[in-house]
């Protein structure tokens, strides 16, 4: 049987994302693939689809209808891979229910606001010059391990090479586990 891994997209969901072609190619052959878009879980209004109007209801309530949700459909451990925002979704699910097995970050900012950490195995990818990134003293207070990728932004993870290197590391790390 299949462990379950979920993807959580980042802050444009499904409509921005046909880059993640290029992580489920290669995880549903090894995994219970489920996909969430942060918007719908969230409930964010894509009227005004802009990155602006989008965040801000994210960070004023959209982040916590989505755990919420994650809670409601999600009830055993599960691994997961999550796209800027969807991090922070799925970081905060880890805390509130301790289902979290694995847990890969990407370009999840938000997450130096945070001063709890979820169990589980983590791991957070970041562009090198992603600007709002968390600071080398948080990874360490936190005890988390990192990967910067050098000369790389924020939507590092769009980028064909970046999405093999991470699902390289996801299944090893899987078949390393069974």
């Amino acid at each position: 049987m299949k462990e379950r891994l979920i993807i959580i997209s980042d802050l444009w969901g499904k409509e921005k994302s046909q880059w993640l072609n290029h992580y489920t190619q290669i995880l549903e052959t090894k995994f219970d693939l489920a996909f969430y878009d942060s918007c719908e879980i969230g409930e964010v209004d894509k009227s005004n689809y802009t990155q602006g109007d989008l965040h801000k209801q994210f960070v004023s309530g959209g982040i916590e209808k989505a755990v919420e949700k994650l809670i409601e459909l999600e009830k055993s451990p599960v691994h997961i891979l999550a796209f800027s925002v969807g991090g922070v979704i799925a970081w905060k699910f880890g805390l509130r229910t301790n289902n979290v097995k694995s847990l890969k970050c990407v370009s999840s900012t938000r997450l130096r606001k945070e001063t709890k950490r979820p169990n589980g195995k983590i791991k957070l990818y970041f562009g090198e010059n992603d600007e709002h990134r968390p600071k080398s003293e948080w990874i360490e207070n936190m005890k988390l391990e990192s990967k910067l990728i050098e000369g790389k932004g924020h939507q590092v993870y769009i980028e064909a090479d970046f999405a093999q290197m991470v699902c390289e590391r996801i299944v090893k790390q899987n078949h390393n586990t069974i």
